[in-house]
């Protein structure tokens, strides 16, 4: 049963006239009765028949045509919701992300993302970028948010950089100062937080290149829980500024300049499996969202 033949069947009964149905459909009068022949057929009964007054609902066409109209308008609900799913206005979307970019970045991402799609089902999974980027490459997420990685199986796009600044709490001597040198900071207590992160590396190269070693080193797994000891006066810690932009809006926390010290930034991107073509339906108006919120998160 062709989709035509329900189509031309609902037309005439609307109509109650074949000619008047064949104009409508763009068809003509001949191929309009042959296609309610051949439905008629599979059918194995009549669904019209013929008065002056034009075409006449049988008991059996009275019967069916209920059913062909809620089939059409089930195919037209299908067709909607499939044009959603291309503009990205419906469907799926798994993505994965690194928990920096989880905790402080991907909530305003997604509550954008949500406005302007509210019918697109939504989640999230975490990990370390090596971790994303497993879920990339095993087709379990469709994009991942994670520091720049290299590998042959996907294409990445540069989301926004993040750099990590010196803080202390607000009452620390260096929050009065205007800059600091580098040897200071081996009298002070070095808050670390994530011994698997590329941040903690990060960290750790810097002191090594300037020949600075801390007083002393504390190490937790998370950078809320490293904010928290530096709000408490702690120790100071190097920190995504990503991370710590409310507590530096709020003045909890200061940022420290180090005299002479390159920036230390870490570039984070959107990563895609190459195989799988260009993005389309959700994923697609998700990198547009991405695009569109990257250069307010450079830093």
């Amino acid at each position: 049963m062709l989709l035509a033949q329900l189509t031309s069947f609902v037309e005439i009964a609307r109509t109650g006239n074949l000619s008047r149905a064949a104009e409508a459909l763009f068809v003509t009068q001949p191929a309009l009765t042959s296609r309610l022949q051949v439905l008629e057929r599979e059918l194995g009964s009549e669904l019209f028949v013929r008065t002056r007054r034009g075409m006449r609902l049988t008991e059996a066409g009275k019967a069916f045509l209920p059913f062909a109209v809620r089939s059409l308008e089930t195919v037209a609900e299908g067709r909607r919701l499939v044009a959603e799913i291309a503009q990205g206005g419906a469907g799926e979307l798994t993505i994965g992300a690194a928990p920096a970019v989880s905790t402080y970045v991907l909530p305003a991402l997604l509550k954008e993302f949500h406005e302007a799609h509210p019918k697109v089902r939504l989640s999230v999974r975490t990990g370390h970028s090596e971790e994303v980027l497993e879920l990339v490459l095993r087709g379990q997420v469709e994009v991942g948010l994670t520091r720049q990685l290299r590998h042959a199986d996907i294409v990445s796009e540069p989301v926004y950089e993040d750099e990590l600044v010196l803080v202390a709490n607000r009452d620390h001597p260096f929050a009065r100062r205007v800059v600091i040198r580098m040897e200071e900071l081996a009298s002070e207590e070095l808050i670390l937080f994530d011994r698997t992160s590329s941040y903690h590396d990060l960290t750790n190269a810097l002191f090594r290149a300037a020949g600075v070693e801390p007083a002393g080193v504390m190490e937790l797994d998370n950078i809320d829980a490293a904010k928290k000891m530096v709000q408490q006066g702690l120790g100071v810690a190097l920190l995504p500024q990503t991370a710590v932009a409310a507590e530096l809006d709020a003045g909890s926390l200061r940022v420290v300049v180090i005299a002479g010290a390159e920036p230390v930034r870490r570039q984070i991107v959107a990563i895609r499996r190459r195989d799988a073509g260009p993005p389309s339906g959700a994923a697609a108006a998700f990198m547009q969202t991405l695009a569109g919120l990257a250069s307010g998160l450079t830093v």
